[in-house]
């Protein structure tokens, strides 16, 4: 391996192992490479200006700047009190409830950690309260948000649409059958928690308090609709769909739910603004760095590599999936994607995967690390707002995590389980 082989691997490897954080090592072990190599250090400046000046990249920020809103529009509220109605009367319902708020929220924020702050919030201290471990309900909502980048429109993946230059409209329709499994295996483990701890079970709503709550949420149920209707419908691409959730959550939350304030809104854009910047930062260093492998040909030789070792697809697969599961506890989802991406895609394309199933893989990995122990992004949120150690919440949310892993393996080895909602080939 050459000497910018070397700083880009083993040099970025050892940043990452010392905490450097991803953006700055990506940035660092980029022009270690260059310095090696002799290259014109206006190289890293300049690929970050590319990297950083894709349109689909503005989707990113807008979407976390919806869900911000909705979250402080009471809109999340109004999708909780919908979906009590609907089966907090089952055992294990309230639990339930985590779950299909979860559901809906992700349609509107695409974002694993907004969802889980979003719904997790509300809906931990409630079921705490009624009698559930403080431990399950924290898992619960960390793995309830986990739906955040497989149900559309997804950050996720629109960040891998980016990277494989692949359409992010039929990416997000390959998260829909995982994401809804996915939610169905998450309520099973309620009922069965709730069963096990003999949790009470609460009264049937009527159907003057469902309509109600279904006329006081009306106007959050309507913002996925027009999102992907808009979408599929093909008024607006997904980029423009992320303006339009915002002026949406806006208008919706200053005018008719009037819960949003004018003086409350600079520090909702403060707050979208520094969750985006950590990503947009990644992506756009990552430009340069992805363009470094491609010429050293680093993720052409490993796919080589991998195809004379492994001569089965479905070995294959199953190694990249364990691997990935192991980066994704201990490393930023987003960097993976980013940088492995050039690499995963010659992978794939050596072993003959659909591109589009490839992106489910990929997708429903990230997602699942989002919530994996020690570092998943969502386990955090959970702590901050149930007081508890990452201990205590990694012990409860095994089951969950098993759960998450038969989603993936589905996911792997049945294309047409995340390929099943795709267009008619013309």
């Amino acid at each position: 391996m050459s000497e910018i082989g070397w700083f880009l691997t083993a040099g970025f490897g050892l940043l990452v192992v010392l905490g450097v954080p991803f953006a700055i090592a990506i940035a660092l072990a980029i022009t270690g490479a260059l310095i090696a190599a002799d290259i014109e250090p206006a190289f890293l400046a300049q690929s970050v200006v590319s990297g950083s000046q894709q349109f689909s990249l503005l989707a990113i920020p807008l979407f976390m700047l919806a869900g911000e809103l909705m979250s402080a529009g009471g809109l999340s509220q109004r999708l909780v009190d919908f979906a009590s109605t609907l089966v907090r009367h089952l055992r294990g319902g309230l639990a339930m409830v985590t779950v299909l708020a979860a559901l809906i929220f992700s349609a509107i924020s695409g974002s694993a950690p907004a969802t889980t702050a979003a719904i997790g919030a509300i809906m931990i201290p409630a079921m705490a309260k009624a009698g559930y471990d403080k431990g399950f309900a924290a898992s619960i909502a960390v793995s309830a948000g986990v739906l955040g980048p497989l149900i559309p429109p997804s950050i996720a993946f629109v960040i891998w649409g980016i990277v494989a230059e692949q359409s992010i409209g039929r990416l997000f329709l390959s998260g829909i059958v995982p994401g809804l499994v996915l939610a169905a295996g998450l309520l099973v483990i309620c009922w069965g928690h709730a069963k096990r701890n003999d949790v009470p079970m609460l009264p049937r709503a009527t159907l003057r308090e469902a309509g109600a709550a279904f006329a006081r949420g009306r106007w959050a149920l309507a913002s996925p609709l027009v999102v992907l209707g808009g979408i599929y419908g093909g008024i607006f691409t997904p980029t423009e769909a992320a303006a339009i959730s915002c002026v949406y959550a806006l208008l919706v939350g200053l005018l008719i739910e009037r819960q949003l304030t004018l003086r409350a809104l600079p520090g909702i854009f403060v707050n979208a603004m520094r969750t985006s910047a950590i990503v947009t930062a990644i992506i756009a260093v990552s430009t340069g760095f992805g363009i470094l492998v491609a010429q050293e040909q680093i993720a052409t030789q490993f796919a080589g590599w991998l195809a004379s070792t492994v001569s089965e697809k479905w070995l294959a697969l199953a190694a990249l999936n364990i691997a990935f599961f192991l980066l994704a506890a201990v490393m930023d989802e987003i960097a993976i994607m980013v940088i492995l991406g050039p690499m995963l895609i010659a992978i794939a394309n050596r072993f003959g995967v659909d591109p589009i199933h490839f992106g489910a893989i990929i997708v429903t990995n990230v997602s699942i690390g989002m919530a994996a122990p020690p570092i998943g992004y969502c386990l955090f949120i959970g702590m901050a707002i149930s007081g508890l150690s990452l201990a205590r919440i990694s012990r409860a949310i095994w089951p969950q995590i098993a759960w998450m892993l038969v989603v993936l393996f589905l996911t792997t080895y049945i294309p047409g389980f995340a390929l099943m909602f795709q267009p008619a080939a013309r």
